[in-house]
């Protein structure tokens, strides 16, 4: 008993430790993914109304010049800039001296004078400048382009139109007359070998220069007061608004770069989160601390309620996407779902006051979204088909766009200045809200969870096992069919789950299917006990609550129908050759384990209720006659002995429940077993 106790312990700190774990990474990643930066992001559209509340200027700040204007001032200083070029004299000295030396005994064909009028034709060019043939191309595009020349301690500013290129100053050597006559011999000579330019662009001047020039531009064009009113709700978007705004928006990122801003609002956000989660938590404890102790149910809220905080954030950091478009309603649909509906109000709520502080909006997200999510947990009681989904999505876009409306007419004085941009995002949030329905599948194997629609489609009678169970074993086929009638039958009385009772008890007896000859319903004339002993046949009897397991195991089966396997005997004995044993051995001691089912006891609602209409129905077969009376005995003689020997004691079944089950197990055999009035026969 110590041991148990130790464990239970054990279990119990393993619990706390991974709730801990949980709140913490959780309020760790929504702060990491929430702008740190205090700053306001705005969605504006020129030409569209201002769809937020009335803005002032919170602080005194400039008013930026657009990009395209800044551009064009630019565009226009650059008109007049001067790029500077430094003038190599020794290129000239170096040109000229090789020409010199490579035709010291004269050009061939040509008189010696030549080689004077080259020369000082050259000089000529070197004199006037030449560039290289790229720089040339680009300033010569403007031929009022000037140019600084960089001579000694000299800039001088000169027309591009007086200099030259290599290409230009050797076609200048063919313009004199004596030159442009002996064309065809000089050309022999590769004259432009000697043409090289000698105007070298100095990078650091010209750089300087164009610094210069581009800091003299004003970025503003203005000045905001603190307090003075910019836009109001509803108005229109100009240029102007647009500007100034873009211009609030820039200059209050630069204010708040400031680290220790930064860390105040670190902190801020972190207390912020915590209270939230915290206080979900506390209700959780509070109101469904069941789920607390299921780890998988927990960790499916509060992984909701992070990633919808973290696609929020990620949604604000980029204004061209509205987070309405960001289906909420999906979090209360999912937690509805597999949970009930005051949990899924509450992890809804609080993932929205998450969300809303990011927001600017903040009071209308969370109105509009809490409607969403109320319209989602009241149209959705219970999810059996894909209808429904659809219906609520509608439900829930068209709550969602009344809320809205609400808000745009109480605060205009004209529809024209509505923003309908807005019912457009509303609109594709219904849409997206269509895809819960692929997505509680892959929650259902993420998280272990079993819907109403899997139970649905495996109480599918053409599904493989129970089809097959028809074949093999049709008297556990028909008792089966008939114990999810009762069963379900009782859960809608006591508010159960009667689509999960009623697909538990369809499978409850899958185990016979190893060996059905060996069970009465199966049986036609031919009864195999009768060569086995006691023992064997109770074994024989109480092993297809393994073999059902084994079986459930292999068709994979979900485990709220496996636990209804293992427990709809609980751990209870198989009584008539436990008993008969007893009779014909009454001096010897007995081993109970031998003829005791493996159990576990009942220990939810639903497998308390299979047990007993699966108890009742069996029994009520061997009945000698149908009378109220005796059906009456046979119920509350069956069930008050389950419940004496402690077979509920484990699950949060009520003695109400158990009356009101007692009812209609005898309501419901009474109609089954009603005598028929007999026809006379005609003489």
């Amino acid at each position: 008993m110590n041991t148990n106790f130790n464990i239970k312990e054990e279990q119990t700190w393993r619990n706390y430790v991974m709730r801990a774990v949980l709140v913490i990474l959780s309020i760790a990643l929504i702060v990491w993914a929430m702008p740190h930066d205090n700053r306001s992001y705005f969605h504006i559209e020129k030409g569209k109304p201002w769809k937020y509340a009335d803005f002032t200027a919170p602080f005194d700040f400039p008013v930026y010049k657009s990009d395209e204007a800044i551009r064009a001032e630019k565009d226009s200083l650059m008109k007049s800039y001067e790029p500077y070029y430094q003038y190599d004299q020794d290129k000239e000295t170096q040109m000229v001296n090789k020409f010199k030396k490579d035709y010291a005994e004269g050009i061939p064909g040509l008189g010696e004078e030549y080689l004077k009028i080259i020369t000082n034709r050259l000089h000529s060019l070197y004199q006037q400048g030449i560039m290289s043939p790229t720089e040339y191309t680009e300033l010569r595009v403007d031929t009022a382009r000037m140019i600084r020349v960089v001579s000694g301690k000299q800039a001088n500013s000169i027309s591009i139109m007086e200099v030259y290129s290599a290409k230009t100053a050797y076609e200048q050597l063919f313009r004199d007359e004596m030159l442009a006559l002996q064309r065809p011999i000089l050309q022999k000579c590769n004259l432009n070998d000697y043409i090289t330019p000698n105007l070298i662009y100095d990078k650091e001047r010209s750089e300087t220069s164009i610094n210069d020039l581009m800091s003299s531009i004003a970025l503003a064009s203005g000045v905001v007061q603190k307090g003075q009113k910019i836009v109001g709700r509803g108005e229109i978007v100009t240029d102007k608004t647009y500007r100034t705004m873009e211009s609030f928006m820039k200059e209050n990122e630069r204010l708040h770069q400031d680290d220790t801003q930064n860390q105040f609002a670190l902190l801020g956000q972190i207390l912020y989160v915590s209270i939230l989660i915290f206080a979900f938590t506390f209700f959780l404890s509070l109101y469904r601390n069941d789920y607390l102790t299921k780890s998988r149910k927990i960790m499916m809220i509060y992984a909701l309620i992070t990633l919808f905080a973290i696609m929020t954030a990620l949604f604000m950091r980029n204004t061209f996407i509205h987070v309405y478009i960001l289906p909420y309603a999906m979090v209360p649909i999912f937690v509805r779902v597999f949970m009930d509906s005051r949990t899924a109000f509450m992890a809804h709520i609080t993932m929205i006051l998450i969300c809303g502080v990011m927001l600017v909006h903040s009071f209308e997200f969370v109105v509009v979204e809490a409607i969403g999510g109320l319209v989602a947990i009241t149209s959705l009681r219970e999810l059996s088909q894909r209808s429904q989904l659809f219906k609520t999505a509608i439900f829930i876009t068209i709550a969602m766009i009344a809320v809205n409306l609400a808000f745009d007419w109480m605060r205009t004085d004209s529809l024209s200045k509505i923003d309908y941009s807005t019912y457009n995002y509303l609109i594709v949030n219904g849409i997206a809200l269509l895809f819960a329905y692929p997505l509680l599948f892959l929650i259902e194997k993420a998280f272990g969870f079993t819907s109403d629609i899997t139970l649905i489609e495996l109480s599918n009678t053409n599904n493989q096992l129970l089809r097959q169970m028809s074949e093999i074993a049709p008297g556990t086929f028909n008792h089966s069919i008939q114990v999810a009638n009762l069963a379900g039958e009782i859960a809608n009385k006591i508010g159960a789950e009667a689509q999960l009772v009623r697909t538990g008890a369809l499978y409850h007896d899958i185990g016979k299917l190893t060996n059905p000859i060996y069970f009465t319903e199966n049986q036609s004339g031919i009864n195999p006990h009768e060569m086995l002993t006691d023992i064997e046949s109770a074994q024989m009897i109480i092993s297809h609550v393994t073999e059902g397991q084994k079986m459930a195991d292999k068709y994979n089966l979900p485990k709220e129908i496996r636990d209804f396997i293992s427990t709809h005997h609980g751990q209870g004995k198989a009584k008539f050759f436990y008993i008969k044993y007893h009779k014909e051995h009454p001096d010897e001691p007995v081993d109970d384990l031998l003829f005791t089912y493996p159990g576990p006891n009942p220990f939810t609602r639903e497998q308390a209720i299979l047990m007993m209409a699966d108890t009742v129905e069996a029994a009520s077969r061997s009945l000698q006659e149908y009378t109220e009376q005796n059906i009456r005995d046979l119920v509350n003689r069956l069930i008050d002995t389950q419940v004496s020997e402690g077979y509920f004691r484990e699950c949060p079944i009520t003695f109400r429940d158990i009356q009101y089950a007692k009812t209609v197990l005898i309501e419901k055999l009474k109609t089954i077993y009603h005598t028929r009035i007999s026809y006379p026969s005609e003489k």
